[in-house]
């Protein structure tokens, strides 16, 4: 299947913010550095800088303090551990549909005194070749993290992890051979289902969100990365059916960076239309309804055909 020129990622670690923990300094300058509004807590005795990078969006200072809660976790634990499940795909730089509220990390043996309310621990056999280091932390491979949450989230969030990680090299062949290590056990059913309609073609967790309701629904499945001849050259759309001229393209983008670009992405949609077929936009908000806007432009013997994947629903 051709693919949109440069589209494949690269595996980017995420960049990992600055912590400071409560205990290394006096409880009064503590309280001081947050009321001063320097500092934020994260979790009990761990804390941010208050203020983030210039420009950094609500679901960016919401990252970062998901991240931050993994570093100061990390400091704060005193037993082997590897960060696991959605902590590791932050740390690899995966995105998630929804940020972990706590920490989660596989211990070999159960620890009693590393109980608290920002951390999750999974314990069980740690295998040396399923667990590495990125940016200074111990973390599941790629594979491993990819599997665990292919078996434990829903299948919404285990599909956005999966879409991602393969479209940034990780190999299908890779994951397939982490999740036959676990057959038999609870979600490797669910699991197979999910990484049965993975696609490296999706560029965005939208992409990913979209492609899987259109799925859960029992519509067709759509190719992903359609390259459009238009006018103005060749476009390469999120996702779509060429055989049927429908086309969909998610915006997620919170603003635009100019008056510029909004112009220019309004051109881009202008030669879309132009070159004939049916072009739908679709947002967040749109995911909820998005199965009956797309089934009137069907073929009626789809329509009449179509048939939710329960494997899907769970």
């Amino acid at each position: 299947m051709p693919r949109r020129p440069g589209a494949r990622a690269h595996i980017e670690p995420a960049f990992l913010p600055e912590v400071w923990l409560a205990r290394d300094r006096p409880p009064d300058v503590v309280r001081e550095l947050v009321r001063s509004g320097r500092w934020a807590r994260v979790a009990r005795g761990i804390y941010l800088a208050a203020k983030g990078p210039d420009g950094e969006l609500p679901i960016e200072r919401a990252r970062r303090h998901a991240l931050g809660v993994i570093v100061g976790s990390h400091r704060r634990l005193n037993c082997d551990h590897w960060f696991s499940h959605t902590s590791a795909a932050l740390v690899w730089g995966l995105p998630t549909w929804r940020l972990p509220s706590s920490a989660h990390v596989l211990c070999r043996e159960r620890a009693g005194s590393q109980r608290a309310s920002w951390l999750t621990s999974h314990h069980g056999e740690v295998v040396d070749s399923e667990v590495t280091e990125v940016s200074g932390l111990p973390v599941t491979t790629l594979a491993r993290t990819v599997a665990d949450c292919l078996m434990t989230l829903p299948p919404l969030d285990a599909l956005v992890v999966a879409d991602a990680a393969l479209h940034r090299g990780l190999t299908l062949e890779s994951l397939e051979s982490t999740l036959r290590a676990r057959r038999g056990r609870a979600g490797s059913t669910r699991a197979r289902a999910v990484l049965d309609v993975a696609d490296d073609g999706a560029e965005s967790s939208g992409e990913s969100a979209s492609r899987f309701v259109l799925l859960r629904d029992g519509l067709p499945a759509p190719t992903t990365q359609i390259p459009v001849s238009t006018r103005l050259g060749t476009y390469w759309v999120d996702l779509g059916w060429e055989e049927w001229g429908l086309l969909l393209e998610y915006d997620g983008r919170v603003k635009y960076a100019s008056r510029a670009d909004l112009m220019q992405e309004k051109r881009r949609g202008d030669a879309l239309v132009e070159a004939g077929g049916t072009v739908l936009r679709v947002t967040h908000e749109d995911l909820a309804t998005l199965s009956r806007r797309v089934l009137p432009h069907l073929p009626r013997s789809v329509q009449r055909s179509v048939q939710p994947r329960r494997a899907l629903a769970a």
